[in-house]
């Protein structure tokens, strides 16, 4: 890259920064849902040095409480596993990766209250929660740093930016870097970036050190997100390559074969040594290290395969909800043609995680918004849509007029999901199960405009009472699915 892209791409990263710090206040320190289980697994040791999971339980949110506590407030007795541990299935790379935050937090709280704060140590008090959501906010923009540093080595600067700021604001991932920052997508897209921003850094040569630190990225991109299993795909279609070329080319290479075996069979030993974490809190929850507490493999849908709703069903699918994101698969398509060295590990890992989705029983991720799931793919979409805007703008013969354009179509993009990202949070729509389009669709044009000043003011000023009445909401909408 000559001085002036590279002082481009140092400005454009500057303004990805600002903007990011801009969107600090959107932060939204609360510990819902599924954000319950992967907490629990940073706050639990954090704080009562255990395992026990009874007092995120009882201090979660409410539609969370109802079903897993009794009349006494004391976890059911069906949630128990075998080893006398409440269920929690949820994985320990996001609690990995906020420690530092937490630990800072809490040395904080210990320290003022020290000085005579009334302030709780107990992992439940503000100071937690706000560390919490910062360390989710940050590894989400560096995840958007990283997949524009993905995209500039083959993309112009200015493309690159474009469609990092597109998927920012017109994919899943605000809500899960802003809204419900306990829940662990924001970190996957971050540990997918760093995972293929480096494999792709090292590609052409990849010494040792560098393997082992391969291993290791992928060990805690697997920690934080098992599905994040299948983007290592990227490293089996090069490995495929290496040693057909090795095999046919008949005389010494380098690396030989057993060479190339060996950094393999590394690779691998670091991956485990680093899942560890998860292992272990596998053995003290579940009895058995490879116990996920998931869906067995053996009920996947692997007769009735989700193809086509697992992309445009109204139940979360991924196009209907984002559209922009086939546009941006569009563009990693053509990308693949034209680089195919590249190219095809890259569209490789997403078809690969697609056919995940597409067999797992959950593949609509319940109270979900759009494909929740495929936030990890945040690099890949980038990457796609950068080319592709690229390709098509260089058919106009001014830059100032592709840039117009462009960016006025991105921004129909970005509004439409705003909108529906607000429609869900407030649940003007369903949080779970399919929704109606039409109703959406209305509801962006008539009612949205009209309600949603009121709503930034209580999110930014009250948003504790916003908050119960988004969760008073939803144990409604809960209520009224379950009738007959």
């Amino acid at each position: 890259m000559n001085s002036e892209l590279q002082t481009q791409s140092c400005q454009f990263e500057r303004i990805l920064l600002v903007i990011f710090l801009f969107t600090l206040p959107l932060l939204n320190p609360w510990v819902r849902g599924d954000g319950v289980g992967y907490y629990a697994y940073a706050r639990a040791p954090l704080i009562e040095h255990n395992l026990d999971f009874t007092h995120d339980y009882q201090a979660a949110n409410d539609s969370f409480r109802e079903g897993r506590l009794d009349e006494n407030g004391q976890p059911k007795a069906e949630f128990r596993t075998r080893t006398g541990h409440l269920d929690n299935h949820f994985t320990v790379g996001p609690a990995m990766l906020w420690s530092p935050f937490l630990l800072v937090a809490h040395g904080g709280v210990l320290f003022a209250r020290a000085l005579g704060s009334k302030i709780p140590a107990d992992g439940f008090s503000a100071p937690y929660r706000y560390a919490m959501a910062l360390g989710t906010g940050l590894y989400g923009f560096l995840a958007l740093l990283l997949s524009f540093r993905l995209a500039r080595k083959y993309v112009g600067p200015m493309w690159s930016f474009v469609a990092t700021i597109a998927i920012w604001w017109a994919s899943s991932l605000p809500v899960y870097m802003y809204f419900n920052p306990s829940w662990s997508h924001a970190h996957s897209a971050f540990m997918v970036a760093l995972f293929l921003w480096y494999w792709d850094a090292t590609r052409e040569h990849r010494g040792l050190a560098q393997w082992l630190l391969l291993g290791a990225i992928a060990g805690l991109m697997l920690d934080v997100y098992y599905a994040n299993l299948m983007v290592v795909s990227v490293l089996a279609v090069e490995a495929v390559r290496q040693y057909v070329h090795i095999l046919r080319s008949g005389h010494a290479s380098s690396p030989s074969f057993l060479e190339l075996l060996t950094r393999h069979l590394l690779f691998g030993f670091v991956v485990i040594v680093v899942m560890i974490p998860t292992f272990v809190s596998r053995w003290i929850v579940y009895g058995r290290p490879f116990e996920t507490g998931y869906v067995s493999i053996r009920d996947f849908l692997w007769h009735s395969p989700v193809f086509l709703c697992v992309l445009f069903s109204s139940n979360h699918g991924l196009l209907s909800w984002t559209p922009l994101l086939g546009l941006a698969i569009l563009g990693l398509l053509f990308f693949t043609f034209r680089m195919p060295t590249v190219g095809i590990p890259f569209f490789t890992a997403m078809v690969a995680f697609y056919l995940f989705i597409a067999f797992y029983p959950d593949w609509a991720g319940i109270s979900s918004y759009g494909n929740r799931f495929f936030v990890s793919l945040t690099p890949l979409f980038i990457l796609g849509l950068a080319y592709l805007l690229e390709r098509v703008t260089a058919q106009f013969s001014q830059l100032r007029v592709a840039l117009g354009l462009s960016s006025a179509v991105l921004a129909c993009f970005v509004l439409w999901n705003l909108g529906l990202i607000y429609q869900w949070g407030t649940h003007l729509i369903p949080a779970r199960g399919a929704i109606s389009f039409r109703q959406a669709s209305y509801n962006q044009f008539c009612v949205v405009p009209g309600e949603l000043a009121s709503h930034l003011r209580s999110y930014f000023f009250r948003r504790s009472d916003l908050m119960r009445q988004i969760e008073q909401r939803d144990r409604e909408q809960l209520k009224e699915s379950a009738q007959p």
